[in-house]
């Protein structure tokens, strides 16, 4: 069985009214993680960043403007579905970028097919990568 989806959707960078670029993002679900997606921005000149948020917000993000805290997802035009903005913040720090809703409607539903949506929790290694991570995270966070 197939674990993971990946896909690669050109974004574009909002940086002013006046400037813009194309960037590829990677997106990433993987069914040992059934609630996120993370998303692999490679900014020119910079290293990767990584973006790891839950499924729904991207789901719901598409349709109507959701999101509290660092990251926001809303239509561009909510008479249609065209472009999805993305909206991440860090501090007083903000990036927006542009997509089309249609490659990340189509990398929604092959997640579907994976583990559908509401279906997170029949994950059975679930719990035990969840423990994992959060090891690994206070390891850091207590080696640093």
């Amino acid at each position: 069985m197939r674990e993971s989806v990946q896909a690669e959707v050109m974004m574009s960078f909002l940086v002013s009214e006046e400037l813009s670029f194309r960037i590829p993002v990677e997106l990433m679900y993987e069914a040992k993680d059934p609630y996120a997606i993370r998303l692999t921005f490679h900014l020119p000149g910079d290293a990767p960043v990584t973006w790891a948020f839950g499924r729904e917000l991207l789901v719901d993000g598409i349709n109507e403007p959701c999101g509290e805290g660092d990251v926001h997802i809303s239509p561009s035009d909510p008479d249609e579905l065209a472009d999805v903005h993305l909206r991440l913040q860090v501090g007083a720090d903000r990036a927006l970028f542009r997509a089309s809703a249609a490659p990340l409607v189509a990398f929604l539903d092959r997640t579907d097919k994976l583990v559908p949506l509401g279906q997170e929790h029949t994950q059975s290694d679930y719990a035990g990568c969840l423990e994992d991570e959060l090891g690994r995270i206070l390891a850091e966070e207590n080696a640093g």
